[in-house]
């Protein structure tokens, strides 16, 4: 009855690499208002495919046009979509794991991310008591600087009551971001990209920068509210609610490890 199926090694493959390349596009464009732009395209190829098998000629050649222009029109469309997700591809590509690339392009190992958490903690279960908003950026693998640029450059040992008095109410460095690299708090009153995804309406501006920032970097993002005092800890575009001091040591730490073991 079925004698006109024929399914090959190659059509198994087939189905599983589109399967793969529509949930990485889903990925790509989920909580954006691409959803939307992407179910039109779909349901025009849809059409011009009618279209062909009715013999249309005329509309099957407008859609056609039409499809074949669209491609362009995507490209220019989500180029921010598709550089975030590169990024996301980039930052996460560990040549640490693949020997033999890292002897293709003399890749040296990178030393491992050193971090103060006695300092980090105390400062944000401080700064969450008196309700202190702020915005702190632990750098990892991906480079920092060009967001360091949009700051004051501090390069300073850290401590809590260096990071408590930049994001103190009066302080003229409060109002951006900190970014710390290598235990060093580098750069303070810096811009983070915002993310375009959206968001539940009570995370504000820091949660939407933490985002945005840990979208297109590797980074660990600490978020304290200022209108709630609660702590939060962003990674791969993901927050996390911190319930105290305690759980945000355990879970940067955590973070911290993990990398420490890929690099081995």
């Amino acid at each position: 009855m079925f004698d006109f199926i024929h399914i090959s090694l190659s059509d198994v493959l087939d189905i599983a690499f589109v399967a793969l390349l529509g949930y990485q596009i889903y990925k790509l464009i989920r909580g954006t208002n691409a959803v939307n732009i992407i179910t039109i395209v779909l349901l025009l190829y849809f059409l011009w495919y009618v279209v062909q098998a009715l013999h249309m000629d005329v509309s099957s050649a407008i859609l056609g046009q039409i499809l074949g222009v669209g491609i362009l029109a995507l490209i220019i469309l989500f180029q921010q979509e598709i550089r975030r997700y590169l990024l996301y591809l980039g930052t996460r590509f560990n040549m640490q794991r693949y020997a033999w690339l890292q002897r293709i392009f003399n890749q040296h190992t990178t030393a491992a991310v050193t971090l103060d958490l006695d300092a980090l903690t105390m400062a944000c279960r401080n700064m969450s008591e008196t309700k202190t908003g702020a915005l702190i950026v632990v750098g990892r693998k991906s480079e920092m600087g060009m967001y360091a640029g949009t700051g004051d450059v501090i390069d300073a040992k850290m401590n809590n009551r260096l990071l408590e008095n930049i994001f103190f109410k009066n302080s003229p460095l409060h109002d951006g971001a900190v970014i710390i690299v290598n235990n060093k708090i580098h750069a303070a009153r810096c811009t983070l990209p915002i993310t375009d995804r959206q968001m539940p309406a009570h995370y504000g501006l820091r949660h939407r920068a933490a985002v945005g920032l840990t979208e297109n970097t590797d980074a660990i993002v600490v978020v304290v509210s200022e209108e709630t005092g609660r702590i939060a800890l962003v990674c791969d575009g993901e927050i996390s609610r911190i319930s105290g001091a305690n759980e945000l040591r355990v879970k940067v730490e955590n973070l911290l490890n993990y990398e420490r073991q890929s690099m081995n």
